[in-house]
């Protein structure tokens, strides 16, 4: 390896002692801008700036890849590494001066405060000058890195004034005149080596010469500055007035009351509770308080720390020091930081202990029975911190980590979450300007979304637009809704998303790393732990649990809490998925990420599975066993999980639908069926309509863009199954047909049987009885088995179409032996829907009592079941023989417990029909004019439904209405209606009529 120079021209010097230098401006700048920050990370923006002050070309990207390519070639072991944040050159300090030579003053200055010998603090200095050869980088000007070049010399100068103190109290004065007089020449307002010239002159015996520097120094300040020495130059030159030799001043002035807060944003927007929490906490005066804000990077720990710090200052007087830790980057030494503390507390020189417990013993005591807050920024872990806890009442704490510091004792913790909604809205407001916010507050709420709310990249996004007036935030919203260039547009100036977050990911163990990357391939932000140990690749792996606990630790994994299951759920904040996303991809191949997501994929169809076959099959379609892979996860694992099928998709229900729309953009449609399918059992169960009809429609559309007809055609006949069930019985029955041929033509007979059942009962709906008995014919004879499946639902359609022929004989027959296959089967929602339709087709039959004990008996089986859209139904048939039975008020009490029941499950058809009962016995209490409008709303909604048999039942309770408040006109025109819509031999239509219409009957006295 080659050894490198900065302090003085750049330089390269081969093993053979062979200088050599890099070929064209751009790579110099390049090397130097590497070396100057040797072994850390330099920011690819960094670079570009320093190799293009101007405007970087558009192709600065490549162009920067082949300059750091040709440097490898050129110089024999060069190492240059790539890492997330951008190029970093690593060197050994022997490799490089510039870290020689702090390396050499770190030892002189140990070597001072350990008490050692003047000539060995002298050595170490020395060797540490020696590295310098000049100006730094002479030759080589780099607009970017004059602050750096100036910072090295105030290094240089540093050193040197230690240097010379150290060989002052050896007694060599003599030796350092000349040396301090070139350097008073080429830095004349440095007034520390204007006062080390003043004492080595006045030992000399050079009393006029060393008063001379004084005056030659003030003079210097005061015509170029307009100040006055400094406090120690001015006790020099007393001294040297009076003959005597100049020492150490050792009275400390007053510290306190004292303040260290960095200013507070003026822009802060939101987290007054997490004031208040904190002020409470802290300011309680009991104890020394210890509280510990938490939370992923860029979640606004630090801004909220110096906010809440500057609001408690009142309960603070003696002061508040700040101590920056840098525990995400590179944690301070915990002895300078307590050297710098007691600097702060009036602590210098001598009195300052070597040891670090004696540093935090002498801490302690300066700051005892004072109240005084302490903010500790950053910190790294508990060790860090432990030593700078103030030891007596009246002190509290605030400390701020990306750790989660479950090994402080005795700390209350804040997890610090995202912003609210309203509150990013407040701060992209004050930094983009309220107008301009309000003017696109659609686009504002897009940003803010695709910023996860977090205030770090919101700030970014909001100080983008202010830098740019004319900037559409549409246009902006665009740019970060775009995953794969997301945290490219979060940065601006030397704030960046992606670096913050870096910092995190750096700090952990090589197997915390990998868990984070194969996390990062779940778009799930919200995860159970069976997923994320499955995406971690074993269950049982302890060492699974230990990269789990490290990354909740980072602060990068938040538990959230058990779900239903009695399963902990992990949330993974948005942009610190993609982050992981962007690491998996620069880290694994294409084939490691599919194998890992096909795992965890299979687990959670494999899941689903079992839990939908747990549950009672209500969504009228089929589910193919075809694609069902073995399940990974352990069996008692899995049997924990779905000990309650219900709770298990509940809590997975928002991951499973986002799980379709995921494994659709990656291509695997038949996997995104297949879980739906077994979703979709809980969700129609349920009546979670919006979410089923969102996943087929991404279904449907990923599917036609692939050509994939079958899929398209599943899809297809589920949505008219969601028309269906909103009493849309149009728009669904062209559906089902459309269905039905694609089906037939593409051969499969099983879908093509459930979409024939489906259309028998939405034609029955639409009082097309005939159609109706021959679509479930059809249905029939799709079917494979007859007791269950589409050809059991096929008789209950064809029973009901057999009700509206006048044909009930044979309806009662049909349904008689529906209720033998179900007793069979023993499904008791299967028994509950089988009496329900054999009590109404005794009803129509004239059998009343039988019907009555039939329909309770459907209702208390159903009460035991979830199958709460069948209760319903029940409930309103009971509604309807109990009006038939005189009873009155258990009749509207059943209608009014089954339109409950349907409100909640979105059914609108029977929530209606519910309401039209109800609406009929209101006529009968009195209220007819209260039952009108109820009325009109009813009919209104059938018309547009297409139900006539329902538009015709509604115009019958309408007429007997209007006749009770005596609108004649009205009564007439709605009776005319009603029998224009009348079909002859309609047994069920009659039978309901007669029943709503003893509803509007007075009742008994």
């Amino acid at each position: 390896m080659p050894r490198f120079g900065v302090l003085g021209p750049l330089t390269i010097e081969g093993p053979s002692g062979r200088r050599t230098t890099p070929r064209g401006d751009r790579q110099r700048t390049l090397l130097a801008v590497l070396l100057l920050n040797a072994n850390s990370s330099v920011p690819v923006d960094v670079l570009v700036e320093a190799l293009w002050p101007e405007t970087p070309p558009k192709s600065y990207a490549s162009n920067l890849h082949t300059y750091v390519s040709r440097l490898r070639a050129r110089i024999e072991g060069l190492e240059i590494e790539r890492d997330p944040l951008g190029y970093r050159l690593a060197v050994a300090p022997g490799e490089l001066d510039l870290l020689s030579f702090r390396e050499a003053a770190a030892a002189g200055k140990t070597a001072a405060r350990a008490g050692d010998p003047a000539t060995r603090v002298s050595a170490h200095y020395r060797r540490a000058l020696a590295e310098w050869r000049g100006p730094v980088l002479s030759g080589l000007h780099v607009p970017h890195l004059d602050a750096d070049v100036a910072r090295l010399e105030s290094e240089r100068l540093a050193a040197f004034e230690d240097c010379v103190d150290a060989e002052l109290s050896d007694g060599r004065h003599g030796e350092l005149t000349g040396e301090l007089q070139a350097m008073i020449t080429e830095h004349p307002l440095r007034e520390r080596l204007a006062a080390q010239l003043m004492i080595a002159l006045h030992r000399a015996g050079r009393q006029a010469d060393s008063l001379a520097v004084y005056r030659g120094l003030r003079a210097t300040l005061v015509e170029e500055l307009g100040v006055e020495p400094g406090a120690e130059v001015r006790r020099v030159h007393a001294a040297v007035l009076r003959g005597e030799d100049p020492v150490p001043a050792t009275k400390t002035a007053a510290v306190f009351p004292l303040c260290q807060l960095p200013p507070d944003i003026a822009d802060f927007a939101g987290r007054e509770g997490e004031i208040a929490r904190l002020s409470g906490l802290l300011g309680d005066g009991a104890g020394v308080p210890v509280a510990v804000i938490t939370g992923e990077p860029g979640a606004g720990k630090s801004t909220l720390a110096v906010s809440t710090a500057h609001r408690l200052r009142r309960s603070f007087p003696d002061g508040q020091l700040f101590v920056p830790l840098a525990g995400a980057s590179s944690p301070r030494d915990l002895a300078d930081v307590l050297g710098d503390l007691l600097r702060a507390l009036g602590v210098t020189g001598p009195a300052i202990p070597d040891d670090v417990e004696a540093r935090a013993a002498v801490y302690r005591g300066r700051l005892a029975d004072r109240r005084v807050l302490v903010v500790l920024d950053d910190a790294s872990g508990p060790d860090q911190i432990r030593a700078l806890l103030p030891g007596t009442p009246g002190c509290a704490v605030l400390i701020t980590s990306r750790q989660r510091l479950s090994g402080l004792a005795g700390a209350d913790r804040l997890h610090l979450a995202p912003l609210s909604g309203d509150e990013a809205m407040t701060l992209l407001e004050r930094l983009a300007g309220p107008d301009r916010v309000g003017a696109e507050r659609s686009d504002a709420e897009r940003i803010a979304k695709a910023c996860g709310n977090l205030p770090l990249a919101l700030r970014i996004a909001g100080s983008r637009l202010a830098m740019r007036p004319g900037l559409p935030l549409g246009k902006l919203a665009a740019k970060l809704e775009d995953e794969v260039s997301r945290l490219d547009e979060l940065r601006v100036s030397d704030l960046q998303v992606r670096g913050s977050i870096a910092l995190s990911y750096q700090a952990l163990s090589p197997a915390a790393r990998r868990a984070f990357r194969l996390i990062g391939r779940c778009r799930t932000l919200d995860l159970p732990a069976w997923a994320v140990s499955t995406l971690i690749d074993d269950t049982a792996d302890e060492n699974a649990d230990e990269a789990i606990d490290e990354l909740v630790e980072a602060s990068l994994l938040e538990p959230t809490g058990l779900d239903p299951t009695g399963e902990q759920r992990f949330r993974v904040h948005d942009l610190v998925r993609v982050f992981a996303t962007e690491l998996g991809r620069e880290q694994e191949t294409r084939a490691e990420r599919v194998a890992t997501v096909a795992k965890v994929s299979d687990a959670a169809l494999c899941l689903a599975d079992t839990a939908a076959r747990r549950l009672p099959r209500t969504v009228p379609m089929p589910l193919s066993d075809q694609d069902v892979p073995a399940q990974p996860l352990a069996p008692e694992l899995v049997e924990r999980l779905l000990r309650d099928p219900e709770a298990w998709f509940s809590a997975e229900r928002v991951n499973l639908v986002t799980a379709v729309s995921s494994l659709c953009a990656v291509g695997w449609r038949r996997k995104a069926l297949r879980i739906l399918e077994r979703l979709s059992a809980y969700l129609y169960l349920h009546s979670h309509f919006t979410d089923m009809r969102t996943a087929y429609e991404t279904l449907r559309d990923a599917a036609r863009e692939a050509d994939d007809r079958h899929i398209v055609v599943i899809a297809e006949a589920n949505l008219a199954v969601l028309l269906h069930a909103r009493g849309e019985y149009e728009r669904a029955a062209e559906g089902y047909r459309e269905c039905s041929k694609e089906l037939a033509a593409l051969g499969d007979s099983s879908a093509q049987a459930w979409v024939e059942t489906n259309l028998a009962h939405c034609l029955v709906g639409l009082g097309r009885a005939g159609e109706s008995l021959h679509a479930a014919t059809q249905a029939r004879a799709l079917s494979t088995v007859e007791g269950t499946g589409p050809g059991a639902y096929a008789r209950h359609a064809e029973s009901a179409a057999l009700h509206r022929l006048g044909k009930v004989a044979e309806a009662l027959e049909i349904d008689r032996r529906i209720l033998v296959h179900a007793r069979e089967h023993g499904d008791e929602r299967q028994i509950g829907v089988a009496l329900q339709g054999l009590s109404w087709s005794l009803m129509l039959d004239g059998r009343p009592e039988e019907a009555l004990e039939t329909i309770e008996e459907s209702v208390r089986i159903l009460r035991r079941t979830t199958a709460k859209s069948a209760l319903a139904k029940s409930l309103r048939t009971q509604g309807a023989i109990l009006a038939g039975a005189g009873r009155r008020v258990g009749a509207v009490k059943a209608y009014e417990n089954a339109r409950r029941l349907a409100g909640a499950l979105e059914e609108r058809p029977r929530e209606l029909s519910c309401t039209r009962a109800i609406a009929a016995s209101w006529i009968g209490d009195g209220r007819a004019d209260r039952a009108i409008p109820v009325l009109r709303q009813c009919l209104d909604e059938f018309r547009a439904m297409g139900g006539k048999p329902a538009t015709g039942l509604t115009l019958h309770v309408l007429r007997r209405a209007y006749e009770a408040v005596g609108e004649t006109k009205a009564a007439e025109a709605a009776g005319e209606e009603a029998k224009r819509l009348e079909v002859p031999h309609d047994a069920n239509a009659s039978t309901l009529v007669r029943l709503l219409l003893s509803l509007t009957e007075p009742a008994p006295a």
